[in-house]
């Protein structure tokens, strides 16, 4: 059977050399060879994230590094602004409800950003707010938001406000500069453009959002930052870490350095590019603004008539091309294409290639459907 040509917005497929360095023996995760691991790990992270604040990993998913958000920052009742353009917002506003947390929602249309100028006005209204989340990259809408332009608002209206980040689908594959935009927290998930599998959550954690820590209220245990930080200066993790994971993590990296952040960053660019592009030419309608259309996974709606379910199964099943559907509210109605991570240009010109086939196909059963009727 031909390998796969997986083009959703993770998990991405995973290089050679990470495939290798996944299958390598155990060691003892309390050793000094671990250390090294993780130390060469940490390094990479800050590199990758462009920061010099502190870095955890967590051992989970990247939904797991959110709810470690909420655990480490907020306490019962305090207010938490939430600006949210897509179903991964929605999500944040569930997992601090479930903490007990105060969410002020501000939702934006799907294929819409975040506007700064509301979380401005929202910030003013609400004295209350001493925490703001947004999602910097969304991948039901393929939105990235103008992260730098939101910091700036929530800094001129609420200086002392902390600003959490799901960076989940953005960090290793669009440039953020944390300390100069001021984000205070930003999350990353390891299957997105990390190119090794789910089950790593990277936090990087400013010394102003460390203080906040010092005085949260909500429960925490195994995702207790303290924790990890203090374990990490020790050379290993509080719990058992996913050792194999440490190891891809530690070959990605190399891959990543060895390419540079400038001509990763320009890559996935270039094919967020061609895939609007490819789309287009296809007669599909697109959902982002173009102002604030992803680098690093493409949405459109699928034609009038056009069972996406159907479309996507026979993608997979007749071109081996594996494609994702819409989530929420958007379920059924459009087909995305994520480009993060290890791909190409032929990939994406594949997985289009194959999507024109399949549409014309179902435009043509379509046509005899009709003449029949």
């Amino acid at each position: 059977m031909a390998a796969q040509n997986l083009r959703t917005p993770g998990p991405t497929p995973l290089p050679p050399g990470v495939r290798e360095a996944l299958a390598r023996q155990m060691i003892n995760h309390r050793g000094p060879e671990f250390a090294n691991v993780l130390r060469e790990c940490l390094d990479g992270l800050r590199w990758a994230f462009q920061t010099r604040h502190d870095i955890v990993i967590l051992t989970t998913s990247g939904t797991g590094g959110l709810e470690s958000l909420v655990a480490n920052t907020l306490s019962p009742g305090q207010r938490l602004l939430v600006a949210s353009m897509g179903y991964f917002g929605e999500r944040m506003g569930k997992i601090a409800r479930a903490f007990g947390v105060d969410v002020v929602q501000v939702d934006f249309e799907p294929g819409q950003a975040v506007d700064p100028q509301v979380v401005c006005d929202r910030l003013a209204q609400e004295p209350a707010i001493e925490t703001v989340f947004v999602t910097h990259n969304e991948t039901s809408t393929g939105v990235l938001n103008p992260l730098a332009e939101i910091a700036r608002a929530v800094r001129q209206v609420r200086p002392e406000a902390l600003l959490l980040v799901d960076g989940i689908s953005s960090i290793g594959s669009v440039p953020v500069e944390p300390e100069a935009w001021g984000c205070d927290v930003v999350v990353a998930g390891s299957q997105k453009g990390w190119m090794i599998p789910p089950g790593l959550a990277f936090v990087a954690i400013s010394p102003r959002a460390w203080e906040r820590q010092a005085r949260a209220q909500l429960p925490k245990f195994y995702f207790d930052w303290r924790q990890a930080r203090r374990a990490a200066e020790d050379g290993g993790t509080p719990w058992t870490p996913a050792l194999s994971l440490f190891f891809g993590l530690q070959a990605a990296l190399q891959l990543m350095r060895a390419e540079g952040l400038e001509q990763l960053f320009a890559r996935h660019q270039r094919l967020a590019q061609f895939t609007r592009e490819g789309l287009a030419d296809l007669d599909l309608r697109l959902l982002a603004d173009p102002r604030f259309a992803s680098p690093t996974v493409t949405t459109a709606y699928a034609p009038a008539g056009v069972d996406t379910k159907a479309l996507l199964r026979a993608l997979e099943e007749r071109h081996s091309v594996v494609l994702a559907g819409g989530q929420g509210r958007l379920e059924g109605q459009l087909v995305r294409i994520g480009h993060m991570g290890w791909v190409d240009r032929e990939d994406v010109a594949a997985a289009l290639r194959s999507l024109q086939l399949e549409l014309n196909s179902m435009r043509m059963s379509s046509m005899v459907s009709d003449r029949v009727a």
